[in-house]
């Protein structure tokens, strides 16, 4: 007599959940990173797709259960099913881990008394004292830079930076001359979409150059802490870039006059 080992269900639609959960976390991702639906609609289906994942890992973590003490068959779509929800739950992990470690912010600025003007049609809510505070705790190197460096000169730095990190600029004005004011204002793309609006200004002054900037996530949701990290993380590149272009200036000038030739003596009468 044979005898016939079922497969389990748990097993089969632990691998259908997860299978379902894998292109419901991914595809809205790139179709919101292109704009073609809203960040509203990106994160309802972003839910559902969690949920999905996270009924995957349940029904597959029952089957293991149920697999155990019947002995019947689906072990490998248990496995596949338990694997596809952890890897599409890992993105809201990693998320909800961000937000636990950061504030909700309306915007990140060096310059709270005068902040850099924004193109975008976005009404920035006044950010209170105490929020004010704990920006400058979280992220430390969110401050007004000034350097020995004059404005025209400083603005293309600036450009090359803002350029090498594929920002969309919108506008660009550089400053006219040493003692007038630039500004670049561009739009960055998290990974998962989000669009933030960036703004960095050049001020010449007598001794060189003050830079100041300003992130704000458009989007109205968590931003996760990625404003004020791309503040930080463009300040610290610029004084980078900075402290080599004054530290090869000297060794340019000092080869510049050791190659230049002597000037030419003056005829004997």
């Amino acid at each position: 007599m044979r005898i016939l080992i079922r497969t389990s269900k748990w097993a089969i639609w632990a691998r259908r959940f997860g299978s379902l959960a894998l292109p419901l976390t991914i595809i809205p991702v790139l179709l919101h990173r292109e704009q073609l639906i809203t960040s509203a609609d990106f994160v309802v289906v972003e839910a559902v797709a969690a949920a999905v994942a996270a009924l995957a890992v349940f029904l597959a973590l029952g089957a293991f259960g149920r697999l155990w003490m019947t002995g019947d068959q689906g072990w490998s779509k248990a496995g596949w099913g338990l694997f596809f929800g952890i890897v599409c739950l890992l993105p809201f992990a990693y998320l909800g881990y961000q937000a636990t470690q950061y504030p909700m912010l309306n915007e990140v600025t060096t310059d709270v008394a005068d902040p850099l003007p924004l193109i975008s049609p976005v009404r920035v809510a006044p950010t209170s004292a105490a929020l004010r505070a704990e920006i400058e705790t979280v992220f430390p190197n969110a401050q007004t830079r000034s350097y020995p460096i004059d404005a025209t000169e400083m603005f293309s730095i600036v450009e090359d930076l803002v350029d090498a990190r594929g920002w969309d600029v919108r506008t660009r004005r550089a400053p006219p001359t040493a003692l007038d004011i630039g500004q670049i204002n561009a739009i960055a793309v998290t990974l998962f979409g989000w669009r933030d609006e960036v703004a960095v200004r050049v001020t010449g002054t007598a001794q060189g150059a003050t830079i100041d900037m300003r992130s704000v996530p458009l989007s109205g949701f968590h931003d996760f802490g990625e404003n004020g990290k791309r503040v930080e993380e463009f300040l610290l590149a610029l004084d980078q870039k900075i402290t080599l272009t004054l530290r090869d200036a000297p060794q340019a000038a000092a080869a510049a006059d050791t190659e230049a030739p002597p000037p030419p003596a003056d005829d004997a009468e």
